[in-house]
């Protein structure tokens, strides 16, 4: 049965419209917003803790080259209290750093020593190029073990700068 030439124009374009919007709609309600941690990761609970106060943070973590070098490419968002923890088996130069090729959202990025102190806080812009080559580097500036990636502005916002120190899993995270 033809039923494009049986129905009234009108009709016709009301009902493809309706399909479109229906099929957005559904592409919408099914599409991850990465706000959530990625299943695979295991999430690490811990706190930054400075002079006056603890702030509970819940980290996705990173311990592989690979891992690595996917980091939060392609997120188009994060939890505000949520990051991603880089873990190294060996200290790293100060002159090492991250980049930010196909990452979305603007992250600011702490680098730990051992004892999890923060030697130094960088703020990383997303980079547009389609060619990796063209996004700059972040490096610490100093040694580090581990980097907490977190959404832009959480470390000023929360209060944390250099020196706090992160708390992981069973460490004393007590509200201060």
């Amino acid at each position: 049965m033809d039923i494009q030439n049986r129905l009234p124009a009108s009709l016709l374009m009301n009902y493809r419209c309706a399909l479109l919007f229906l099929a957005l709609v559904l592409a919408g309600c099914s599409a991850s917003t990465d706000a959530e941690p990625t299943a695979d990761l295991p999430v690490l609970k811990g706190c930054f803790v400075t002079d006056t106060r603890t702030i509970n943070v819940s980290l996705e973590l990173v311990a592989t080259p690979q891992e690595r070098r996917k980091g939060l490419m392609g997120r188009e968002s994060l939890g505000a209290s949520s990051g991603m923890l880089f873990e190294y088996q060996q200290s790293q130069s100060p002159d090492h750093g991250f980049w930010m090729y196909q990452t979305l959202i603007p992250l600011d990025i702490a680098y730990l020593d051992e004892k999890g102190s923060i030697g130094s806080i960088r703020q990383m812009v997303p980079c547009t190029s389609r060619d990796g080559s063209r996004c700059p580097s972040y490096p610490s500036g100093v040694a580090f073990i581990s980097a907490v990636e977190m959404n832009a502005g959480f470390f000023e916002a929360n209060g944390i700068g250099l020196g706090d120190t992160l708390k992981l899993e069973k460490q004393d995270c007590k509200p201060r």
